[in-house]
């Protein structure tokens, strides 16, 4: 009788020349997107500054586009926002993530009877 226990787990990362989008970007540029700040979202995530423009960078390089846009300060400060392009791939994403996990669990219940 098969361990109702077992699941399956998936994880969608995207390759260029190198990995380049994965759910860590996804997490970050989601954090950015809702604290309008590349070093908020850091900090939340307990990340080092300069290691998530790097993440950044890759992904831009890869990908092919830009991710994030800075504002310009206020009384508030400055910033950073999504472009546009980082907001529809960024949705395409966990859509196509969600789809994924969807089949798998699928098939890992007929084939493995999970």
């Amino acid at each position: 009788m098969p361990n109702k226990q077992l699941r399956c787990q998936v994880s969608v990362r995207i390759y260029g020349e190198e990995k380049c989008f994965g759910p860590g970007v996804a997490e970050l540029l989601e954090r950015v997107d809702r604290l309008r700040s590349l070093r908020k979202a850091t900090i939340e995530m307990d990340m080092a500054y300069s290691k998530a423009w790097k993440i950044v960078k890759i992904a831009e390089e890869n990908l092919g586009f830009p991710l994030l846009v800075s504002v310009t300060g206020g009384k508030g400060g400055g910033g950073a926002e999504l472009t546009q392009d980082a907001k529809n791939f960024l949705t395409a994403y966990r859509r196509f993530e969600e789809s994924v996990r969807s089949y798998a669990d699928e098939a890992f219940v007929e084939m493995l009877g999970g």
